[in-house]
């Protein structure tokens, strides 16, 4: 089993060194998902929410909150994310709650020393909150679930995908 990599000799919380480690080309996908009513879901589609369009504004907080993972997380390195994107499916067919979804997926992309796992995760997250804050309104039993990484390529631990 592998070492924990961010605690010093003393067992103090400390950012990994990457400085001997080479640049590489790095990916990764995450996902989220939000579980609303179907109504919710049909006035998101029909661009009905008085906040404005949840999915376009879902899609740049995002990317912003890829973009700002060090200020929220405190071991990750800062790194020049080279792209960030947010996709979008709806699942119409209501769940054993009752509950319709949509699952995001977030892709980063770097070429550096270290990889964008947690950029990837940070921006589904982000995304998925922010549909909960412009339709809170309408549905405050929403909820945000599975978050996860889907895939990592890239680096000396190479390709990941989650099965």
């Amino acid at each position: 089993m592998e070492e924990f990599t961010h605690f010093n000799e003393s067992g103090r919380a400390r950012m990994v060194d990457v400085s001997n480690k080479g640049q590489t080309e790095r990916v990764a996908s995450a996902q989220a998902t939000i579980y609303l009513q179907p109504e919710t879901l049909e006035k998101i589609q029909r661009g009905r929410i008085a906040k404005g369009d949840v999915l376009a504004v879902a899609q740049v907080a995002g990317v912003m909150g890829a973009k700002k993972t060090p200020d929220l997380i405190p071991m990750c390195h800062p790194i020049l994310l080279s792209s960030v994107d947010i996709s979008f499916k709806e699942e119409l067919q209501p769940d054993q709650e009752g509950r319709c979804a949509i699952i995001l997926t977030a892709t980063a992309k770097t070429t550096g020393q270290t990889g964008v796992e947690m950029e990837a995760m940070t921006a589904a997250s982000i995304a998925a909150l922010t549909i909960y804050d412009m339709c809170k309104s309408i549905d405050r039993a929403m909820s945000v679930r599975d978050i996860c990484l889907l895939s990592k390529a890239g680096g000396k631990s190479g390709l990941y995908v989650r099965e």
